[in-house]
């Protein structure tokens, strides 16, 4: 979700900046790329092997609520080009979708909702639903049997390495949609494609319904 069908990890690294700076552990952003993918628990260890003593998760995280309420008080949430087409394309042709996101189900809610998306998911599995964060497959093989299929005939959206890693090892073809971060030649290994938006990955699905046809 966040990275993929909306840009908020670019507005998730402002808020850790301006929360980093008031608590005293300077600009924290940069955290944001480094935890991309992760579900609070991880994202938990990572922050305190980062700053230790100095991190004060309540006051950051009260902190990074100010400015991302600030955000939405007078924004919708930020989507992603070819968002809208590509989720009509699938829905237009069958396909079943479920949003596998590491975020709080609050939040996956609330942008989807926001966007206007929701209705296009008949599942929804979030970071607080499973036990074992991304990079474990846990997630994607419980969005796969919500939609009662298997994973080698599913396939994944993804932007973040630990989210590649999560629906590689879950069995599904994975489509990379990186976006603060650059793969290498290791992370193209797990992809079953790599393409730069959502506007490319919706010419792939079309050029593959005009060679069925």
């Amino acid at each position: 979700m966040d990275g993929l069908m909306f840009d908020t990890e670019r507005l998730f690294i402002r808020a850790f900046d301006y929360a980093g700076e008031i608590i005293g552990i300077g600009k924290a952003g940069y955290m944001g790329i480094r935890t991309l993918g992760m579900n609070m628990n991880l994202w938990r260890d990572t922050f305190r092997a980062e700053f230790g003593d100095k991190f004060d998760e309540p006051t950051l995280l009260k902190h990074v609520d100010v400015y991302i309420n600030e955000y939405y008080s007078k924004n919708k949430v930020p989507v992603k080009k070819g968002l809208y087409s590509l989720l009509d394309y699938f829905k237009n042709n069958g396909y079943g979708m479920a949003v596998a996101s590491s975020s709080p189900l609050r939040d996956v809610t609330h942008h989807i909702n926001d966007a206007g998306v929701a209705s296009y998911f008949s599942a929804v599995i979030s970071g607080d639903m499973v036990t074992n964060s991304k990079p474990d497959p846990e997630i994607y093989l419980k969005a796969c049997a919500q939609l009662g299929q298997s994973p080698e005939n599913c396939y994944a959206l993804e932007d973040s390495p630990t989210g590649l890693q999560s629906a590689y090892s879950s069995g599904c073809k994975t489509i990379l949609v990186p976006d603060l971060w650059a793969p290498n030649e290791q992370h193209f290994r797990l992809c079953y494609k790599v393409f730069d938006s959502l506007v490319e990955v919706h010419e792939f699905f079309l050029s593959m319904s005009e060679e069925r046809s």
